[in-house]
């Protein structure tokens, strides 16, 4: 067995060296064709320590420095304490890679003692192990290492580190945001952005001045992969949402681990498409398994339950926006402001519309197929265009905690928050508006009254 974990960590280790390589100018790949299995085995287990040492060098090393700030990625979001596993599994990765066997050696199995059901950091332990064995005596097990090599479970593995050391060489850049939080009120505290090319999850702290990375964090995603479409398509969906609940984990199976946060799938715009299913949730994984693959879920997305924990203490039900993406475009808050600027618009004259108590004006601002609260009715089936005006009563309204939440898939989306307090009075109505793009016009589609 050890024989067959030296081959897999040979190829462990070269995973991340090999995708690194080939980031270089030119593409040319530095890391050496993997092992065939087709050679001797005594071969293999022989040039097992060496070869792990230089994986390690070529491909722990070089992760250690694609992690660490070079001049392109020197102002970019370092990776948060938060995450104590994956950061102590990077520092094992890092010290091998400088040639200090030993301490990683000493660091792994800490990390396995603390956490025995990561299995990865599992694998890594092993393959520490082995290039401590002198290459005479390590075995020769062709068949056991051929099969390790087919196993699917060693390729999720595989996939697994690889996704980690990507998400963790390629930072985002520093003062930027998920391109989808064009403006987040502070009654937002935090805000959650899922991306699944990455296997990651962001978590990002809301304040006076803006929105700041603190923590991200592996997930898994489903197991058919992303843009759920059907009920049962084993698919994670592509949008922006809400946190709606936070469930006990007591009241769960063990298969959900330290709990689960469901979300809005299908919101009104999935619903306008025709989308089905439900039941999304970030949850945690059973006590027996630390992480699952990267593709392992039936839609929802997973996270360690050391993770989802911190999670529980952040998010706030109903405030929490969370954004799953195919692959997370950041920019810059100043870049963000200035695209939510043809929205700004476009809510500012709805607002004078309504004010003005002109219906026919304001109908503008509404496709005719407009719903409110779920409300089968179209928009010529209740008066809400005279609900409006009468409700406004032609006083002045302050808007506040403005929220937008932008979404491109072939259609342009906006979900607006916001708060309404109209001259004279101390509160108001809480809007949730669900707003489509259609040439230079933003129209209503879907709006619900969160109190």
């Amino acid at each position: 067995m050890l024989a067959a974990l030296v081959a897999a960590s040979v190829l462990l280790l070269a995973a991340p060296g090999s995708a690194t390589a080939s980031t270089k100018p030119g593409g040319t790949s530095t890391t050496k064709p993997k092992a065939d299995g087709s050679r001797p085995a005594h071969q293999a287990a022989k040039e097992a320590k060496p070869r792990a040492k230089k994986a390690a060098a070529a491909g722990t090393a070089n992760a250690a420095r694609g992690s660490t700030p070079r001049k392109a990625a020197a102002s970019s979001a370092a990776l948060q304490e938060a995450n104590g596993a994956e950061a102590r599994l990077i520092a094992v990765y890092e010290l091998f890679g400088r040639g200090q066997a030993r301490p990683a050696l000493a660091k792994a199995r800490d990390l396995v003692r603390d956490y025995p059901n990561f299995q990865l950091a599992q694998l890594v332990y092993a393959d520490l192990l082995a290039t401590q064995v002198p290459p005479a005596h390590a075995f020769s097990d062709a068949s056991g290492i051929a099969r390790l090599r087919s196993d699917p479970a060693m390729a999720e593995l595989r996939e697994e580190s690889q996704r980690r050391l990507q998400a963790l060489r390629d930072r985002p850049p520093a003062g930027t945001v998920p391109s989808q939080f064009l403006a987040l009120s502070t009654r937002s505290r935090y805000a959650i952005a899922v991306d699944a090319s990455r296997s990651r999850l962001y978590l990002l702290e809301n304040s006076d001045k803006g929105l700041q990375l603190v923590a991200d964090y592996y997930v898994s995603v489903g197991k058919s992969g992303i843009g759920k479409v059907a009920e049962g398509d084993a698919r994670t969906p592509l949008g922006v949402y809400y946190i709606t609940s936070s469930l006990d984990p007591k009241s769960l199976r063990d298969f959900y681990g330290a709990g689960a946060l469901p979300i809005n799938y299908p919101n009104p715009y999935d619903v306008r498409r025709g989308k089905t299913g439900g039941g999304i949730w970030l949850h945690g994984t059973p006590p027996q398994q630390f992480a699952r693959a990267p593709l392992a879920s039936d839609g929802c997305v997973v996270m360690a339950n050391p993770d989802l924990k911190q999670l529980l203490r952040k998010v706030q039900i109903g405030a929490t926006p969370v954004v799953t993406a195919r692959s997370l475009q950041w920019i810059s808050q100043p870049q963000a402001q200035k695209e939510a600027q043809s929205f700004t618009s476009a809510i500012a004259a709805w607002k004078d519309a309504r004010a003005n108590g002109n219906e026919a004006q304001l109908k503008k601002f509404y496709l005719p197929e407009f719903q409110r609260n779920n409300n089968k009715k179209s928009l010529e089936g209740f008066s809400v265009l005279h609900d409006e005006v009468e409700y406004a009563q032609g006083k002045r309204v302050q808007f506040k905690d403005m929220s937008y939440l932008h979404w491109r898939d072939g259609d342009e989306t906006m979900v607006a928050t916001f708060g309404e307090v109209f001259e004279g009075e101390k509160s108001g109505r809480t809007r949730r508006q669900y707003w489509l793009r259609q040439g230079s016009e933003w129209k209503l589609f879907h709006e619900e009254i969160l109190g």
